[in-house]
């Protein structure tokens, strides 16, 4: 598994990462472990840096053990979601951090192993839990959720322009016998939207399999709360890196950056007071994208979307970072 794992934009993050990184005592999180391609190259680069590596998936967690193995002493593992990074890092004493990596969406391991069900083009159980202790399935939303509810998933989530005709057809199909694997829905969705929408852009239960791992997993929530809460353990010099890969999660990676990169003062004031100037500075011109050789060599780069920014000051006293959707907000947290 590990051998079929190719980190993405690796050079790349590496160089963005790293200028942060140098000084003694630096501390990276990987925020998304999953093999742990990106952590292990930071780490051999690096023979000082310490780093914390979350992830819900726990075959992830260790599968990037044994990777990690010739760190030992230098990584501290978390069985944790993303929106919990401050307080694992309470728990583990460290108030600031050097760097902070995202790489979201779906890992190597979980599209490759056909009983997790995150992949339409093999017959699977409707599974698509990343992490597999979850209480709740993509069969349960499909088998559960009211006809209205499943259609506002698919349109949010998938941005699914057949969302209603999709969502009456699952109805119609779970009155007969309720759905257990992808093959089944797969079909349904291409007999469900117009001929002529079958002919274009791939498979047609793409956008159907996306929304249903997105409300499985809570990512979009849990992503507007992990930026925030990121960006606020940054230490001044620290830089954070977050690769996307659909239009939803890059779109708020981009307000969260924006938000911290971009004075709080009308652009007509003369004079800007110290504690409205920024706090952190873009590192990356809009996102960057793989090459075409990269994109050659490891397909899955190709819709991947990179962003980064770097903590110029540290933050005025009193004010409450805002979430990724532009709402102030506190934290929700709990290790496991």
């Amino acid at each position: 598994m590990q051998a079929s794992h190719i980190p993405v934009l690796l050079d790349r993050v590496r160089a963005l990462l790293t200028p942060a990184l140098r000084q003694p005592g630096a501390v990276a999180v990987d925020a998304t472990l999953g093999l742990g391609g990106h952590a292990e190259a930071l780490l051999r680069e690096l023979p000082e840096l310490r780093l914390v590596g979350l992830d819900r998936d726990p075959q992830a967690l260790a599968a990037s053990r044994d990777r990690l193995d010739f760190a030992a002493g230098r990584v501290e593992f978390a069985h944790a979601v993303y929106d919990e990074l401050p307080d694992v890092l309470d728990g583990l004493g460290i108030r600031a951090v050097q760097a902070v990596l995202f790489d979201l969406g779906v890992s190597s391991l979980q599209l490759d192993t056909d009983d997790r069900g995150f992949a339409y083009s093999r017959d699977a159980p409707l599974d698509m839990r990343m992490d597999t202790t979850g209480p709740r399935t993509a069969a349960d939303i499909l088998n559960t959720y009211d006809e209205a509810s499943l259609a506002r998933v698919l349109r949010r989530y998938g941005e699914e322009p057949f969302a209603r005709r999709i969502a009456a057809a699952v109805a119609a199909e779970r009155a007969r016998q309720p759905f257990t694997t992808s093959a089944r829905l797969v079909e349904l969705v291409r007999a469900a939207i117009p001929a002529a929408a079958r002919r274009t852009g791939g498979n047609p239960a793409k956008r159907t399999f996306q929304a249903l791992r997105i409300e499985v997993n809570g990512e979009l929530d849990v992503l507007d709360r992990a930026l925030p809460a990121s960006l606020d353990r940054l230490a001044v010099g620290g830089r954070i890196a977050v690769l996307a890969y659909h239009s939803l999660e890059d779109r708020m990676v981009k307000r969260a950056l924006v938000e911290v990169t971009t004075s709080q003062v009308p652009p007509d004031l003369p004079v800007v007071p110290p504690e409205a100037e920024p706090t952190f500075r873009l590192l990356t011109r809009g996102s960057q994208a793989a090459s075409e050789e990269e994109v050659t060599a490891n397909p899955r780069s190709a819709s991947a979307r990179l962003r980064a920014a770097e903590r110029v000051r540290p933050a005025a006293a009193g004010r409450r970072p805002a979430t990724a959707t532009g709402r102030t907000g506190s934290f929700r947290g709990g290790t496991s």
